[in-house]
């Protein structure tokens, strides 16, 4: 097996289906592919997907609000 095959080459970076969000992300996509690509009939699912990118966002930021870059 090669090293690119064996680790990701930004093992740090996130991946979109590592998150708690990623039910959300796919029924976005599912409902611009139902209606065809007519953002106006999916506003709330971007609503939802939006709302819960922003509660993971503050829970990140709060529990790296403990972490110091000097300890």
């Amino acid at each position: 097996m090669s090293a690119k095959a064996q680790s990701p080459p930004y093992p740090s970076a996130a991946r979109i289906a590592d998150s708690d969000c990623y039910p959300q992300y796919t029924a976005s996509l599912k409902c611009l592919e139902e209606f065809h690509s007519d953002k106006s009939k999916c506003q709330e699912h971007f609503d939802v997907y939006k709302e819960c990118k922003k509660k993971e966002r503050e829970a990140r930021l709060e529990r790296n609000r403990s972490r110091s870059l000097f300890s």
